[in-house]
């Protein structure tokens, strides 16, 4: 198997970030579902949210972020990719169920494999390139382009495109900063990204409307977190497989949450990116 001992490290906190990433948008999906809120706004609270809790955290270790950090330009140019990846995402989650949009994203995974090749000089076998051309034919089998493609799975894929430059430049970035400073920098631009949109469209909420939009926030914030941590412990091309289990997450939320379950021809697209992600742990690098 390919190079445990250095992708060890990067397991746990990729299985979390993953899992959390869709909890995370299934809090958002229940505030747009019951309490009418916006896709903007879903995103700009997220972040503002997630800003303060993570100063509080770094204030309470001692470690404000530092000024080199927030003006880092590569560091603003992940929270703009986050806050508009995250933006366009939940807009597709407003008209479509959680395992469809997952399986439309599934670009992200794809692109940032190539992205990592190609620009940063990692490296990438046949065998690997074949499994994600096999893994792309299952996103199209999710989105169907031309054959009932709606505009929700077309957001989801075009979230997908921003959020694989994302997870490349993670991996670019990965030595610019302290993984909470990274983050701090990160939430602190998606949030001033997002809240001209947002701010003047604020739900009603009631106690359990805070507490979805809390949910909400604490997932991404932690995701992002330990998607930093993953990233700075092995390369975007190793764990782009782990990537995948946002889908088995996604498709158990949104029945957990909504009572929805992909279609067939969604199931057979969801079952081959599985499989074909999956199937890259088996080569040898």
């Amino acid at each position: 198997m390919a190079d445990a001992s250095r992708l060890r490290p990067a397991l746990l906190p990729m299985l979390a970030a993953m899992s959390l990433i869709p909890l995370g948008d299934a809090a958002g999906k229940m505030l747009m579902q019951d309490y009418g809120a916006t896709p903007m706004f879903v995103g700009m609270s997220r972040f503002q949210l997630g800003a303060v809790m993570a100063l509080l955290v770094a204030c309470a270790m001692g470690r404000p972020p530092s000024r080199a950090a927030l003006m880092h330009k590569g560091l603003w140019l992940r929270g703009v990719l986050i806050g508009a990846a995250v933006a366009t995402i939940v807009s597709a989650l407003r008209t479509e169920p959680m395992a469809n949009v997952f399986g439309a994203f599934f670009v992200a995974p794809i692109l940032s494999f190539f992205l990592s090749a190609l620009v940063l000089g990692e490296r990438a076998t046949p065998a690997r390139i074949i499994l994600l051309a096999i893994g792309f034919c299952g996103v199209l089998l999710v989105v169907r382009p031309g054959f009932g493609m709606t505009p929700g799975l077309a957001l989801a894929a075009i979230a997908g495109v921003i959020y694989g430059g994302y997870l490349t430049a993670s991996r670019w970035l990965r030595d610019a900063a302290p993984p909470l400073d990274m983050l701090l920098v990160q939430l602190i631009v998606a949030a001033l990204v997002l809240t001209p949109f947002g701010i003047s469209q604020i739900p009603a909420l009631d106690v359990e409307g805070w507490g979805w939009m809390f949910l909400s926030a604490t997932a991404s914030m932690l995701a992002n977190l330990f998607l930093i941590l993953a990233y700075g412990r092995a390369g975007a091309t190793a764990l782009a497989p782990f990537v995948y289990f946002q889908l088995v997450a996604a498709t158990v939320f949104g029945l957990a949450f909504f009572g929805t379950y992909p279609d067939a021809v969604t199931l057979c697209g969801l079952v081959l990116l599985l499989a074909s992600g999956f199937a890259t742990l088996l080569i040898k690098r």
